[in-house]
């Protein structure tokens, strides 16, 4: 069955319009669930109406590419692990890459079979392969650094920038060559240089700031449908890439404010690469440092009858997946009276949102997760902040260091708190390299294990009637 061409613009309107429905959906965990349905919705009416439209030929491959593409989804979706996700959605982003650099070259060739180049799609061909290749090679890179095969260091060298800047210049002069003369080779060094700048832009940025990159990438794999969408003459793709790309560019943007960060500065600095683990026991290295460690019954003792416990996660709830644990520390906490709140921080974890997702994976109610803002000024009031995994974001030195790399970041107030217990591993600093201050405060102490461990613990203590 065959619509004509106005029931497809009709369809892609509604599919538009709850693209948009889903985005507002997304702004907040409450309402998520219902902009993903809203997503769904949308992609399936724009998916029939393409299918029904006059322009599709043949279902052979189309059929084959959705029940291999429905496969590997499936796979991935049961097996990936939420600590995964920051990469899984930086390897989905270079698939969008390379889609929209294959689709531009395809229609490149058979456009040039019929005769029916000219300037403005020529045009459109070189930005959808530009932005395409650019955003698979960066976000090849920034899989790998999530995943671990790269180092999340940052892999600065001398030249970098011109490097940078001389790649950049190549890459527009031989896309205008390109669309004058319709050279083959110009398009292929193009192609070459475009995919070659996305790997020297992103393999000098660190792990701290990887959370925007990812964003960034977001953006970029937007404008890359956009482009896609005109290449192809589809008003849909169109509307859904600038979609995806300013809402990417946004949040880009508001991460790099929550980390008084300039995008430029995230984009060409290179910052935060972590350190690496210490041979000796972190214990030791703690009473070497003057750090003091605490068990899990030092803990307990305070937060049973305390009046306000604001609990802290981090990547470290997520890689130990404590988050389930935590619940339970919720519940009980909260029979004995006790007000459990928890604290995000906008880059905490290696994802926008990531922290929010967890614990609502856990059922953590969302009154209870409150934003960096809204809970900062409860901390000088909390009588425990108990801190899982989060580093950077919790570092006074954001505050009290001019001379520190991450000076100016805004961070969740933790220190302000009677008492703080932090949940670590070792004495390993975060994304950024550095030594978190807060560690040497009086009020502070280390409590060394694996998040979903001490959790448990806590837990059990809890259960045993603490003291």
């Amino acid at each position: 069955m065959e619509i004509s061409a106005n029931t497809q613009a009709l369809a892609y309107l509604v599919s538009a319009i709850l693209f948009i429905f889903a985005l507002k959906g997304l702004t907040h965990p409450s309402s998520a669930r219902r902009g993903n349905y809203y997503g769904i919705a949308g992609m399936a009416i724009a998916v029939g109406a393409t299918l029904l439209g006059s322009e599709v030929q043949s279902y052979g491959f189309i059929i084959a590419g959705v029940i291999a593409g429905a496969v590997i989804g499936s796979v991935l979706a049961a097996k990936v692990q939420m600590t995964a996700m920051p990469q899984l959605v930086a390897a989905l982003h270079s698939f969008v890459g390379m889609s929209a650099v294959l689709v531009a070259l395809g229609t490149y060739m058979n456009k040039a079979q019929a005769g029916l180049l000219n300037p403005v799609l020529m045009g459109e061909l070189s930005a959808g392969i530009v932005i395409g290749a650019i955003t698979f090679s960066g976000s090849v890179i920034a899989f790998g650094k999530l995943q671990g095969v790269i180092s999340g260091a940052p892999v600065i060298f001398k030249g970098q920038h011109l490097l940078n800047a001389l790649l950049a210049a190549l890459t527009v002069a031989l896309a205008v060559y390109f669309g004058l003369t319709e050279s083959v080779w110009a398009l292929v060094l193009m192609t070459i240089l475009a995919f070659v700048l996305g790997f020297t832009l992103i393999i000098p940025i660190g792990g701290a700031d990887m959370p925007v990159i990812i964003s960034m990438l977001n953006s970029y794999s937007g404008w890359a449908a956009t482009a896609t969408g005109f290449t192809l003459g589809n008003n849909l793709l169109i509307i859904v890439g600038a979609l995806v790309g300013f809402s990417g560019a946004i949040l880009s943007y508001i991460m790099c404010r929550a980390m008084n960060r300039s995008i430029i500065n995230v984009v060409f600095g290179g910052f935060g690469g972590g350190g690496s683990e210490a041979s000796t026991s972190a214990v030791a290295q703690a009473a070497e440092k003057g750090v003091k460690a605490a068990s899990v019954e030092d803990a307990i003792y305070w937060m049973e009858d305390a009046n306000r416990v604001i609990i802290v996660p981090g990547y470290g709830m997520a890689v130990a997946q404590a988050q389930h644990a935590l619940k339970e520390l919720l519940e009980l906490l909260e029979k004995r009276g006790v007000e459990v709140k928890f604290a995000i921080h906008p880059v905490a974890g290696r994802m926008p949102g990531h922290m929010n997702v967890l614990l609502a994976e856990a059922d953590i109610p969302y009154d209870h997760v409150l934003e960096m803002d809204e809970i900062n000024p409860e901390f000088a009031t909390t009588d425990v902040a108990l801190v899982v995994g989060a580093n950077d974001v919790t570092n006074p030195a954001a505050k009290t260091d001019p001379s520190s790399p991450i000076y100016g970041m805004p961070i969740l107030d933790v220190a302000k708190a009677h008492n703080v217990y932090v949940i670590k591993r070792s004495m390993r600093p975060g994304y950024s390299g550095v030594e978190n201050l807060l560690y040497y405060q009086d009020n502070c102490s280390l409590i060394f294990g694996d998040a979903k461990d001490v959790c448990e613990g806590m837990v059990t203590a809890l259960k045993g009637g603490g003291h």
